[in-house]
């Protein structure tokens, strides 16, 4: 297949030349003199392309990837601009989509990337697809994300999904015994709440995690058999007695097991969740698959496993889209710009540093596996967890029609675990005012 031998000669390639360039990257602004792709007329193209601040490492992995893309395509500059993420990032681009001054090309939050569609506000690439670049090659996953009604308007940039970690020298003091990477062996909640107290000491915190609910809610909730939306993700379904358990048992694990700190607690010692796990302070942390790059960096003995289950065991992907906006003046070259930003080699270079995940089938493939994976970033227990990854089920959030809707689970969880309101207020809550977003951004 074209696809696969395009791949194999050029994926070691970029990746050397992504981490030999590392943090040199200096100016948002690249050039080039070689390759192609210009304007008809033969003058240069500047695109402008808007991002987000994820992390310091991210935001130096695409400018040197935009370095690396003006050296092949002559003619073309790429003005980059990262910035707020968030409710406020997609504030930003709606407000520019009305005035019809959108961004040649952009991260689209998946939860926000179906309104935007809605509004006409992207351009459709389903025709770009084919042999050399096929859309059969995305994970389930990732092309349920990007497909509308069997039509295409932005790319998967990566899969991104919850797992747990662990310090294992805080096990290994304990004599606790690890849990397994294997899936079909993971934990049930019960059997994790068992350990984390366990682990639970006077300076030791058992596990954290399990409140951030936007990036780990979804999988707990599928888990135990309930779901985020209808069918046709026109209307919020969190009021149900198997999302209910969930909160229940969240909280339960920090105010009647005594094993997880509250959000405030983090504050007032001046840490991150990640070094708070790094530093022995928590012994297991559910958080997103993008910590490992940090983690690993860190030089902590971690390890990971899937989430612990409520009844299936699943954990779900999702990741930002690159879309280009349909008033765009060069739609050929931000579709360029877009495909390599997609590419599998520059899509590699950032799976080896542990911050993404592989979103295409073809990277899961033994051959492949062997060209991105690191020993001394993804540990002994990470392959074992390659067809957990590659089947995680799609974040609910990444297919509603409103980013407002994982902002008002996230403010009415947090009354509801901080006892300023009770369980009950907390889901009927959820569902009025997510169904109230979602008329409103479908009008």
């Amino acid at each position: 297949m074209k696809f696969k031998k395009v791949l194999a000669a050029g994926f070691i390639i970029v990746i050397a030349a992504v981490f030999v360039a590392g943090c040199s990257s200096k100016n948002k602004t690249a050039d080039s003199n070689s390759g192609a792709a210009s304007a008809d007329n033969g003058e240069t193209v500047t695109l402008n392309f808007i991002g987000w601040e994820a992390s310091p490492l991210e935001t130096a992995a695409v400018e040197d990837g935009i370095a690396i893309f003006v050296k092949e395509h002559p003619g073309i500059k790429v003005n980059y601009t990262p910035g707020l993420a968030g409710s406020e990032y997609n504030a930003k681009l709606l407000t520019a989509a009305a005035s019809n001054s959108m961004p040649d090309v952009m991260f689209m939050m998946a939860n926000a990337y179906r309104q935007f569609v809605s509004k006409g506000a992207l351009l459709e690439i389903t025709d770009k697809f084919n042999e050399e670049f096929p859309l059969d090659d995305f994970i389930d996953s990732s092309r349920t994300i990007m497909s509308i009604g069997g039509k295409v308007y932005g790319v998967s940039s990566c899969t991104v999904s919850p797992i747990l970690y662990y310090n294992k020298d805080v096990f290994d003091e304990a004599g606790v015994d690890y849990p397994s990477s294997d899936p079909a062996s993971s934990w049930t909640m019960d059997e994790f709440r068992e350990v984390a107290k366990k682990l639970t000491t006077d300076d030791i915190y058992g596990c954290y995690g399990l409140e951030t609910v936007a990036d780990t809610l979804a999988a707990q909730i599928i888990s135990n058999g309930g779901s985020r939306y209808s069918a046709d993700y026109k209307t919020s379904t969190m009021n149900t007695p198997e999302v209910k358990e969930v909160l229940e048992i969240i909280k339960a694990v920090r105010v009647e097991d005594g094993s997880a700190p509250d959000a405030t607690t983090l504050d007032s010692v001046g840490m991150t969740a990640v070094q708070m796990l790094e530093t022995g302070k928590v012994a297991m942390l559910i958080d997103g698959s993008w910590s490992l790059q940090e983690l690993a960096a860190s030089g902590m003995n971690v390890g990971m496993a899937p989430l612990p289950s409520y009844g299936e065991v699943l954990t779900t992907g999702q990741a930002h889209l690159h879309c280009v906006a349909a008033g765009t003046k060069y739609p050929e070259q931000a579709w360029e710009f877009v495909k390599f930003l997609s590419s599998l080699d520059y899509q590699g270079s950032l799976v080896s540093s542990g911050l993404w995940m592989p979103n295409r089938k073809s990277m899961y493939e033994e051959e492949m596996v062997a060209k991105w994976y690191k020993e001394e970033v993804h540990g002994d227990s990470y392959k074992n967890m390659l067809d957990y990854f590659q089947k995680a089920v799609v974040d609910p959030a990444a297919l509603q029609y409103s980013s407002k809707c994982s902002d008002i689970i996230s403010e009415e969880t947090k009354l509801y675990f901080t006892d300023a309101q009770d369980i009950d207020a907390t889901l009927q809550n959820i569902d009025k005012k997510s169904d109230e977003a979602i008329s409103e951004a479908l009008e």
